[in-house]
């Protein structure tokens, strides 16, 4: 169907008004983007709203019923902080990484899933955290110095905002920005880029998008992780998630494979030297 600007922002600012979404204060430019190309395919107003909506569920449903992020950062301020160790902070940062799933998988294994990552790629300098949701909050089990430029990318707005509060409190650069990355790639150069259990998602939001996304990053290395079996674990989706990466990169790219547990990381060499500047 044909549909003018008009149209797009009355329906942009009618789907962000929705109880759902109105406290998320989402990335315009998702709703936009999905609304251009759905508008492609469907032949009503009504149709092309309904197919918007189903998308967009797509994108934000893990993370509806998102924490308080105005209480968190009260609790956050209150923490002393000596050291990125210290155990008030840990225990923090692991209540709040329990509230979504693809971080709450993770817990049990933290420490021993940044010291096989990085024992592939090297600590990096600089990193790019991309659709990070609340992962940034794992920062102490890194083994980083504060030193590192950790650059963080999220469409939800209060998000960004505590993840930046979380930096300042540890000693890191505020870098997280509010930004749709499919639409808007990171021009950041840097050492790491850091794709985790999203590919999966961009694919269904649009079909072979991983393939510029990915060439767009000016990063040395990009790790891309799917999870290895559904959530209840009783179905292996590696060979699936395995062609997904394949079937979006250039043949011959260098790819070194990592299973962690439940989680499968394809190593993608990018390129050898990166401008930070």
């Amino acid at each position: 169907m044909t549909i003018d600007e008009k149209l797009v922002q009355g329906l942009i600012a009618q789907i962000l008004d929705t109880k759902k979404y109105r406290h998320l204060n989402l990335n315009t430019a998702t709703v936009e983007d999905l609304i251009r190309r759905e508008a492609q395919q469907q032949i009503s107003q009504k149709a092309l709203l309904k197919a918007v909506k189903r998308k967009l569920h797509n994108i934000v449903a893990p993370y509806l019923g998102e924490p308080d992020y105005v209480a968190l950062t009260e609790e956050l301020l209150q923490i002393e902080v000596f050291s990125i160790d210290s155990r008030p902070l840990r225990a923090f940062c692991l209540k709040v990484l329990s509230q979504h799933a693809s971080t709450t998988e993770r817990i049990p294994f933290l420490t021993d899933f940044y010291t096989q990552l990085f024992q592939a790629t090297g600590k990096p300098q600089t990193i790019l955290d991309l659709a990070c949701g609340l992962h940034p909050l794992a920062f102490p089990w890194m083994g980083l110095t504060t030193s590192v430029r950790y650059h963080a990318y999220d469409i939800i707005q209060p998000r960004v905002d505590f993840i930046n509060t979380f930096f300042t409190k540890i000693g890191l650069a505020p870098l997280a920005e509010h930004r749709d990355i499919l639409m808007n790639p990171p021009e950041q150069a840097a050492d790491l880029g850091l794709f985790l259990k999203e590919a999966h998602r961009f694919e269904k939001r649009q079909p072979g998008c991983n393939r510029n996304f990915w060439q767009a990053l000016q990063v040395k290395k990009l790790a891309v992780s799917l999870p290895g079996t559904n959530l209840s674990g009783t179905h292996s989706l590696l060979e699936g998630h395995r062609k997904l990466v394949y079937s979006n990169l250039p043949e011959q790219v260098p790819v070194q494979e990592i299973l962690i547990e439940n989680e499968a990381i394809f190593l993608i060499q990018k390129s050898q030297e990166v401008n930070h500047a």
